[in-house]
């Protein structure tokens, strides 16, 4: 990440906490690269969502929920060792972005086709990334990149993660699955919430200008 990343980093509260700082330093002295940390995200993604879809199930969604806070933890992860290890480098961006898009899209298809409506699923996949297309886009045009809600990639993994957990008691309990079509539910029409918020607001800085 060169300077205009760093500026540029989705705010997070847990990079100051202790634990972090600890997993961070571990990392470091292992000498993996911020790359191969954004990868394993995508590792983490394909495994959750490949057991939900293949073997769905109680099991599958205490797993996914597993894989999805994996998931964060690594992309926690990737930037810290990049600034923190001074391990910068001139692909970064493009994985700091690229494994995103894929854990993401894995994620939420999955959980369409989890719940019968493989359609929700690669609708909501579609307006997450194209959220994200918007904050780039708002970057490229010389503003600093917005990362509000209503739902964000941390908003959008929240509601996968409670949703798996409470999916998975209802499926113990009623056999039913109403927990996790609500969750596709809300991060498709969530997400198309979150892409509007952000065109208004960068087409009031614009103007502003």
């Amino acid at each position: 990440m060169d300077a205009e990343q760093v500026a540029n980093r989705r705010p997070l509260t847990s990079r100051s906490t202790g634990w972090a700082r600890f997993l961070t330093d571990v990392l470091i002295r292992t000498g993996i690269s911020p790359n191969a940390i954004s990868v394993i995200s995508v590792g983490f993604a394909a495994l959750g969502a490949g057991l939900l879809i293949l073997r769905p199930g109680v099991g599958s969604l205490l797993v996914l929920a597993l894989c999805v806070q994996l998931r964060l933890l690594c992309n926690l992860l990737d930037g810290m060792v990049a600034i923190e290890g001074k391990r910068q480098s001139p692909t970064g961006a493009l994985f700091n972005e690229v494994p995103d898009r894929l854990a993401d899209s894995l994620f939420i298809v999955a959980l369409g086709y989890a719940v019968g409506v493989p359609a929700l699923g690669w609708f909501g996949a579609l307006a997450a990334a194209i959220t994200a297309y918007i904050r780039v886009l708002g970057g490229s045009l010389g503003l600093a990149q917005d990362f509000r809600g209503p739902m964000a990639k941390p908003h959008r993994m929240a509601v996968l993660t409670v949703a798996c957990v409470l999916g998975a008691a209802e499926g113990w309990i009623w056999q039913t699955q109403w927990a996790l079509l609500l969750a596709a539910w809300i991060i498709a029409v969530g997400s198309v919430i979150t892409c509007i918020t952000r065109l208004v607001a960068i087409a009031r800085q614009l103007r502003a200008r």
